[in-house]
C-alpha cells in the first residue's frame, strides 16, 4: 500500500509513524481517515475558536528556586538564588528568570497546588489521574478529551498535535486517547518527522490517479451491495484535502519565521536531557504556529528536571534557555491577539523537597507544587496561593491540582464536570465533580 509519510519510526505502543497516514486506505492510526472524518461530523461539536498549549517539564522542576523563593529561610532550604522584582509591583521571581519577570503583567503563577503523587510520569498533568488510574480505567489524554467532545478548528488541520518525543522514561511519555478509542488520538509529531510529512513516496499526481481508482472500487461496491454510501464523496473530498494540503507542514516549519523571531525564542537542541525530554524551543515556536493554523491542543514536553544532585548548577545552566522560550511564547500570546483564546499552562508533576541534599540537589516533593498560566482571557498579573516558611506546605488557598485542567476545560468552553462518550457511547465525567475552574483567575 503506498505510504504518504517516509522514514519509520516507532512508537512504545508499536505503531510506527509510517502508519500514521496511507493512502490506499486512507488510514490514520489504524482508523480510515474518511471513517474519521465522519466520526467528527456525527460528534456534535461545537465550534470555537479556543485552544491550549500546555507545557510538561519532565521530573518536576524546583519550586523554591524559580517561582516561590524563600530568602528569609535558613541557607540549607533557600538556596544559592536572589528573588528579583517583576513588573507587576509585590511580585518576586528567582534571578535566573528576568525575561518572564519582564512580563508577569501577562501571567498567573499558582503557588499552592495540591494533591499530587509522587511518581515520575506525565500523567497527572495530561490526564488529572495518576498513572495506575489512567492503565486501570483507560482515562484519556486532556487533549484526546477536547478533540472528542469539540472536534476541528479548522477541517484540515488535526484539533490536538503532540509534539512528545519519545522520552527514555517511559511514563514521561504521553498517554493515549484510552477509552475514547483512536479517534480521539493526538497527531504525533515531534519536530523531526516535518521531512517525512512531505508526501515523498506519492506525487500529487499519483494520488490523483488513486483518487480516481478509489471512485471507481466505491461506485462498483455502491451498486453490488446496494448500501447507501451518501455522503462518501464529501469524506474522501476533506481526507484528500488533509493529504495534499500543506499547513500542517508549513505550521512545523519554523524556518518560516523571521531569524529575528526564532533568536528571541532561543534554539535549543534535539539532544535529550537525562531521561526526559530535550530543550528544543523551536517545539514552543511550533506550539504558536500550530495553534494559529487551527490545531486546538498542542502539547510540549520540556527539559529535565530531576535535580537530585547538583540542582543549582543544573539551573543555571538550563533555567535561561527555559526563560528566554517561555516568555517569548507568552509575549507571541499578546501581541498576536491570542490571549484572549489560547491557555498556556507550564508544569511537571511535582516540587522538590525544602532541604538541601547532600548531594546539592533536592529530592521529590508531591506535598507542593507550582504552576504558570497565561492568555486564555483570564486575569493576568496575579499570584494565587502561598506556600509556608520553607516551600514545604501549602499555606493559603490550596489548589488540587486536577483544578488546573478544570480551568483549560472551562476556557475552552468544555464543562469539566460534563460527560465524555467512550467508543460504546457510554458516559464517562470528564473530570470528579469536586474539580472546578480556578476562580480566581476570572
Amino acid at each position: 500500500m503506498p505510504i504518504v509519510l517516509g522514514p519509520r519510526h516507532r512508537y512504545c505502543d508499536g505503531i510506527s509513524r509510517r502508519s500514521f497516514l496511507q493512502v490506499g486506505g486512507l488510514a490514520l492510526g489504524g482508523l480510515t481517515l474518511p471513517n474519521l472524518l465522519r466520526a467528527e461530523a456525527r460528534s456534535g461539536a461545537k465550534k470555537s475558536d479556543r485552544s491550549v498549549i500546555m507545557v510538561y517539564l519532565s521530573g518536576g522542576l524546583a519550586h523554591q528556586d524559580t517561582f516561590d523563593l524563600k530568602p528569609s529561610a535558613p541557607k540549607e532550604v533557600r538556596g544559592e538564588f536572589k528573588p528579583i522584582a517583576t513588573n507587576v509591583p509585590g511580585i518576586h521571581v528567582g534571578e535566573l528568570l528576568p525575561n518572564l519577570a519582564r512580563c508577569m503583567d501577562k501571567l498567573i503563577v499558582l503557588r499552592s497546588l495540591v494533591g499530587l503523587r509522587d511518581e515520575h510520569s506525565s500523567f497527572q498533568s495530561t490526564t488529572g489521574f495518576v498513572m495506575n488510574e489512567v492503565k486501570r480505567d483507560g482515562k484519556p489524554h486532556f487533549g484526546s478529551v477536547i478533540a472528542k467532545v469539540q472536534g476541528p478548528r479548522d477541517p484540515i488541520v488535526p484539533p490536538f498535535v503532540d509534539l512528545f518525543p519519545i522520552m527514555q522514561h517511559k511514563p514521561y511519555n504521553s498517554p493515549n486517547a484510552g477509552f475514547l478509542g483512536r479517534a480521539a488520538s493526538p497527531a504525533k509529531l515531534d519536530g523531526s518527522d516535518l521531512a517525512a510529512m512531505k508526501l515523498q513516496a506519492l506525487t500529487l499526481d499519483q494520488l490523483s490517479d488513486r483518487r480516481r481508482l478509489l471512485e471507481k472500487v466505491d461506485t462498483w461496491k455502491r451498486d453490488a451491495d446496494g448500501r447507501d454510501r451518501t455522503g462518501m464523496d464529501a469524506m474522501y473530498e476533506r481526507a484528500f484535502d488533509v493529504l495534499t494540503s500543506h499547513k500542517l507542514v508549513d505550521a512545523l516549519d519554523v524556518t518560516r519565521e523571521p531569524e529575528a523571531v526564532r533568536e528571541r525564542y532561543g534554539r535549543g537542541s534535539t539532544k535529550h536531557l537525562g531521561d526526559g525530554a530535550p530543550m528544543w524551543n523551536d517545539q514552543l515556536l511550533m506550539a504558536r504556529r500550530l495553534v494559529e493554523a487551527g490545531a486546538r491542543c498542542v502539547t510540549v514536553a520540556y527539559g529535565f528536571w530531576d535535580t537530585h544532585g547538583q540542582n543549582f548548577r543544573h539551573l543555571k545552566q538550563h533555567l535561561p534557555l527555559f526563560d528566554k522560550g517561555i516568555s517569548a511564547l507568552v509575549e507571541d500570546l499578546y501581541s498576536r491577539g491570542l490571549d484572549k483564546t489560547t491557555t498556556l499552562v507550564v508544569w511537571g508533576e511535582f516540587g522538590r523537597t525544602p532541604k538541601i541534599n547532600k548531594d546539592a540537589g533536592r529530592d521529590h516533593w508531591s506535598r507542593v507544587n507550582g504552576a504558570l498560566l497565561s492568555g486564555g482571557g483570564m486575569r493576568t498579573g496575579q499570584v494565587i496561593g502561598s506556600t509556608d516558611s520553607t516551600a514545604a506546605e501549602a499555606k493559603d488557598h490550596p489548589i488540587p491540582y486536577r483544578d488546573v485542567l478544570a480551568t483549560v476545560y472551562h476556557n475552552l468552553g468544555i464543562d469539566p464536570n460534563g460527560m465524555v462518550y467512550d467508543v460504546s457511547n457510554r458516559p464517562t465525567p470528564i473530570l470528579p465533580s469536586e474539580n472546578r475552574p480556578i476562580e480566581r483567575v476570572y
